[in-house]
């Protein structure tokens, strides 16, 4: 379905982002992915979308081909590199599709740079008031929610496992973890979830972007942590909320809370028979729900 070209651009802020697009097209559409991912994780809908849109998905910093120069501390620190990426290119009038974390990042965006972004997808989302991190230091401990940056570095549940497997290539246990919360029921072909795992490792922000998602809170509700900043009421553009509804990752308490706070702009549709990677899962489903509300 087109020829999607690897490229990479070097951001003011001194980090680079790099990037896939597919040729051809004329409705702009950017994918954000989520975390233990890269726009890797996207080829299914680069490769089978409808040529008529024309598709970017980008490398957040730390994660795939892109730089990370500087720790990301906050959701926003990531969205404000897509800012500059989209200057850097001359994207504008886009939709926006963002995955798990991909969607918070989606979220800042449209809420702190109005006019750039026209429609916006959350894909399996987390939710306006974030996503908590508990986990424990020690193994007598009983897993608490953190609030620091350190503490999860020391975490023993899902950071400290998850970054050895990473720095020891040990494929197995990162299959291990995707098929028990992710892949539940159907899994990539063998070869692609083979690149899928090696695309995985190449993350080098992972406490970061727990802590990133732990702090994030655009509500006007405190999330258990800190208090919600009101900036979902500046998110001007409809949006389309998407969950499976065999989800593990992304509670139905925190797709209720995203579709509460985001009112009447927003539609939710559950993806039947899915998880928390529709890609996989049924993308056909995905990508008509998807492409239904980009043509309204």
């Amino acid at each position: 379905m087109g020829n999607v070209a690897l490229k990479e651009v070097l951001l003011p802020n001194g980090e680079t982002l790099a990037y896939r697009e597919r040729e051809g097209g004329e409705v702009k559409v950017l994918l954000i992915h989520g975390n233990m991912t890269s726009s890797k994780h996207w080829d299914l809908v680069l490769d089978n979308m409808d040529k008529k849109y024309k598709l970017y998905a980008v490398d957040l910093r730390g994660f795939g081909g892109s730089s990370y120069n500087n720790l990301v501390m906050s959701i926003k620190d990531f969205s404000d590199d897509v800012k500059l990426f989209v200057d850097e290119i001359g994207l504008k009038d886009f939709a926006m599709a963002g995955w798990s974390t991909g969607g918070a990042v989606a979220m800042q965006f449209a809420a702190d740079y109005p006019g750039y972004c026209n429609k916006l997808i959350l894909l399996a989302s987390e939710s306006t008031r974030g996503y908590p991190f508990y986990g424990k230091i020690n193994e007598m401990d009983e897993p608490r929610r953190f609030a620091l940056h350190e503490e999860i570095k020391q975490d023993l549940i899902r950071t400290i496992p998850v970054q050895t497997a990473y720095d020891t290539n040990n494929v197995d246990l990162l299959k291990l973890i995707w098929n028990a919360v992710i892949y539940t029921d159907n899994q990539p072909a063998a070869e692609l979830y083979e690149e899928y795992v090696q695309d995985m490792r190449t993350q080098r922000n992972l406490a970061e972007v727990h802590h990133a998602n732990n702090t994030f809170n655009i509500s006007r509700h405190h999330n258990g942590l800190v208090e919600g900043n009101g900036k979902v009421d500046l998110i001007g553009v409809p949006v389309l909320v998407l969950q499976g509804d065999r989800d593990m990752v992304i509670a139905k308490e925190m797709t209720k809370e995203l579709v509460e706070d985001l009112g009447e702009k927003a539609v939710y549709i559950e993806l039947k028979d899915c998880g928390h990677s529709p890609l996989v899962d049924d993308l056909p489903k995905l990508l008509k729900a998807m492409t239904n509300f980009l043509e309204d």
